[in-house]
């Protein structure tokens, strides 16, 4: 297959018209200029080794030097045709709890950064799997099916925040019926899910879900963000900046507090595991994580890719320079060479 690897270059092409143009005129004003000074045949014969061609066969090879020396810029480069390849991997879903509970300043700087350096970091140790993410808070919504493009993965872990999703609240149970819908229900082989929160679920839901996930293969691992001990909500006032803590109906300041017994029970109705994130031990649970999927069983599934493209540049740099060179070269005097004394050349 064929390409160039910087196709804006070929608008250089558009400048050769412009310089003939400018050639030609050149020329007539010459003509014109020599009729002044006296009549063109007596002025050959007092220049008898002069060629009257050969300014316009320079021209000639040097715009079919510049034509080759933009090919080059524009670099052609050719690859091989697709190919099919098979691989091997776990399906990932990755839920991010967006809450507001997850602006709390418990887990420095604060649980929504932390969890998102978290999903950056976990996604370049389970590359090869195929990943998809899902982001919920009062609801749950699927923010990016399966797909092995890790870079739009990660910029979906530097974009969250807690304005994703308009209504309030924890529904991991919401999370896992999502994912269970998302996978294929016949599939034997195992996925997983990773679900990253505080936990501050009030609904009785998830823990059922996670034994139907079970059911269906997905093993479940759950990664509490937080401390028991908790801290409050900041809150920014729209109109004057100032922030204070989020308080209930009552008017009473709002603790968030991680729910450890909530998330271990869902990692266990799963066949997963529970991991506390807390200051500096990210990679010790990543690492955990990752060799667990690693350990599930795997599907095979086949992906078209194209082989690297070669470059070609550097043949049509040499020929462009070379003839460049040539015109450099040929000088003003009559040729021996035949096709010089042509009329062809004669503008």
């Amino acid at each position: 297959m064929f390409r160039f690897e910087h196709p804006e270059f070929l608008w250089a092409f558009g400048a050769i018209p412009v310089l003939i143009g400018f050639f030609i005129t050149m020329i007539r004003m010459r003509k014109r200029a020599v009729k002044r000074f006296g009549e063109e045949g007596l002025l050959l014969r007092l220049m008898p080794e002069f060629s009257q061609y050969k300014h316009t066969v320079k021209f000639i090879i040097l715009m079919v030097s510049v034509l080759f020396l933009i090919v080059a810029w524009a670099n052609p480069q050719w690859g091989t045709k697709k190919q099919k390849v098979k691989r091997q991997s776990v399906d990932v879903f990755i839920a991010l709890d967006v809450s507001q509970s997850m602006l709390a300043e418990d887990i420095v700087p604060n649980r929504m950064e932390r969890a998102k350096k978290f999903v950056g970091n976990l996604t370049d140790a389970i590359k090869g799997n195929r990943i998809g993410t899902i982001v919920f808070a009062g609801n749950a919504y699927l923010q990016m099916p399966l797909t092995t493009d890790y870079s739009a993965v990660n910029l979906f872990a530097r974009s969250a925040n807690t304005n994703m999703v308009p209504s309030q609240g924890t529904a991991i149970g919401e999370a896992i019926q999502l994912v269970i819908k998302s996978f294929e229900r016949d599939d034997k082989y195992q996925k997983a899910m990773i679900i990253i929160t505080d936990g501050e679920d009030h609904e009785d839901e998830a823990i059922k879900l996670a034994n139907e996930a079970a059911g269906d293969g997905i093993v479940i691992y759950t990664i509490g963000i937080g401390t028991a001990k908790g801290a409050t909500i900041p809150v920014v006032n729209n109109a004057t900046g100032a922030v204070s803590p989020k308080r209930d109906v009552n008017g009473d300041i709002v603790q968030s507090k991680l729910n450890e017994e909530m998330l271990r029970d869902i990692a266990k109705e799963a066949n997963g595991n529970y991991f506390n994130l807390q200051n500096n031990n990210d990679r010790k649970i990543i690492s955990a994580v990752a060799d667990r999927i690693d350990k599930l069983e795997k599907r095979e599934f086949e992906q078209r890719v194209f082989e690297e493209y070669e470059s070609y540049f550097q043949y049509f740099l040499a020929f462009g320079l070379l003839l460049f060179v040539a015109e450099f070269m040929l000088d003003f005097r009559k040729s021996r060479w035949w096709w010089v004394k042509k009329d062809i050349f004669k503008v």
